[in-house]
């Protein structure tokens, strides 16, 4: 038996980010697609070397100055909209580790980067994105849930039967 996993790219803006647990380098980037003109925070890219991870706080230090002001998430410590499993938003607890520290810097939502990502749950990663690139190309409104795959469903049931055999119960 093989395994094939199903590889996906995402344009998505950074709309912020959290500090590393080791210290003053970054420890993920916070991502974000539009949805009716909404800002969603859908997950994180997480995987850099810690060389990259140094870097990235000068890269991302334009983007700091007044980034709070008019920030789509800027109310994000608002309980009711935490209590929202699909609107969750950083800053929230943990649903793994209640005790774990998700403060985060927030960014203009200007930045966009192309990130590798296997599946969604709901509308966000199942797993952490990896980071691909930036696309200074790209304006971060054009990054929206429309430009996302739609997996194929099919009904297991045909695709077994499919070969025309008799059906076996």
């Amino acid at each position: 038996m093989t395994k094939v996993k199903h590889v996906r790219t995402a344009d998505c803006v950074v709309a912020g980010f959290r500090w590393h647990k080791s210290g003053p380098i970054v420890g993920s980037l916070l991502l974000g697609l539009y949805d009716g003109g909404t800002l969603q925070h859908i997950g994180v890219a997480a995987s850099f070397p810690m060389k990259r991870r140094a870097e990235l706080v000068e890269e991302l230090a334009p983007y700091r100055a007044e980034a709070l002001d008019g920030h789509p998430w800027q109310d994000w410590a608002n309980a009711q909209v935490q209590e929202n499993g699909e609107n969750r938003m950083p800053g929230a607890v943990s649903r793994w580790n209640a005790k774990k520290d998700l403060s985060w810097v927030p960014l203009r939502p200007e930045l966009v980067v192309e990130i590798k990502y296997d599946q969604l749950e709901g509308r966000r990663l199942r797993h952490t994105g990896q980071f691909l690139r930036w696309r200074p190309d790209r304006d971060a409104l054009s990054c929206t849930y429309d430009q996302l795959e739609v997996p194929v469903r099919y009904d297991l049931g045909e695709v077994l039967i499919a070969d025309g055999s008799p059906d076996r119960e």
